[in-house]
């Protein structure tokens, strides 16, 4: 695909609401279109829509092993609502064994826990689809500010995010609007909620994802910037 033609890709699906970017999508990639998910409150827009617009999509849960119960529960609670095709990845190693392994690898080395856990089991499960959905937005973060509503990996899969537009203002007022479901932890603070060991609430003032990684300068687990590691992966 050239550069031309993704250029008027995104220029149609800016004039697109999200239900619409997602039944294109599915006209483009039909069977071959999966999502992401991490189940926690900001999701649910994206998955409200995606059990009107296109039920049958399968979407991907990372089961690092280090959730917090209340985030599996809650994703539990939004499959039964919604119907949603959900397939939980976890790696190959097991989460007994990584921690046999690797002990609290969260506290030395962070990027590579992520790597193990989350980008190397979607990468290997992605290699079976042809284009993959994010939930993504714009005014998250530095890096997700710089995406695109469609584009291509370098291993030729097509990346759509919908939500990118959106900013935190409309996907709450979408979510109040239609009367979603909250995660468990959001009333105690936890305005983005990852792994448990590497999130914190937010404090007054501070951004949504401020909580993630709250001790170091790490932003992103890796899915969307996908860092090459250099080190072994033992999973």
């Amino acid at each position: 695909m050239t550069d031309n033609q993704i250029r008027n890709i995104n220029q149609l699906l800016k004039s697109y609401t999200i239900k619409e970017r997602l039944a294109w999508a599915w006209d483009q990639f039909p069977n071959q279109l999966v999502m992401t998910s991490s189940f926690q409150t900001q999701s649910v827009s994206l998955l409200h829509m995606v059990a009107e617009a296109i039920p049958q999509l399968p979407v991907l849960f990372l089961d690092t092993g280090f959730h917090f119960p209340e985030t599996l529960a809650f994703r539990d609670a939004l499959k039964e609502k919604y119907q949603l095709n959900i397939i939980n990845l976890r790696t190959e190693l097991g989460h007994q064994q990584f921690k046999n392994t690797y002990g609290n690898l969260y506290l030395s080395d962070p990027d590579l826990c992520c790597h193990i856990n989350k980008t190397n089991p979607l990468q290997k499960k992605l290699d079976e689809y042809s284009a993959w959905i994010t939930g993504v937005r714009a005014d998250q973060t530095k890096e997700r500010g710089e995406m695109q509503f469609f584009s291509i990996e370098e291993n030729g899969r097509a990346k759509i995010c919908p939500m990118l537009d959106w900013t935190s203002k409309d996907l709450w007022t979408f979510h109040n609007k239609q009367d979603l479901l909250e995660h468990p932890l959001f009333t105690s603070g936890y305005m983005s909620v990852g792994c448990a060991p590497c999130t914190r609430p937010v404090n007054a003032g501070e951004d949504e994802r401020s909580g993630r990684w709250a001790d170091n300068c790490k932003t992103e687990c890796g899915i969307h910037t996908n860092p090459n590691k250099n080190e072994i992966d033992k999973s």
